[in-house]
């Protein structure tokens, strides 16, 4: 038990790492979600665009035997 203690300590720079270790946390988390949020909004658009133009033509594929 008192090597866990030692440890969350941090050898007495607990007041330091553990908020800033927070802070990073809750910004990966944030950046994450927003990150989710914008692919869904791309992927909404995306699919927009492409039923107002069904018929576009495809480019062709290329064949690597020829």
């Amino acid at each position: 038990m008192e090597d866990i203690a030692k440890f969350l300590d941090m050898g007495g720079y607990a007041a330091f790492v553990w908020p800033a270790l927070g802070v990073a946390a809750l910004v990966l988390t944030v950046m994450t979600f927003t990150s989710l949020r914008g692919l869904g909004a791309s992927e909404t658009a995306l699919r927009a665009a492409e039923a107002q133009a069904p018929n576009r033509r495809q480019r062709a594929a290329v064949d690597p035997s020829t």
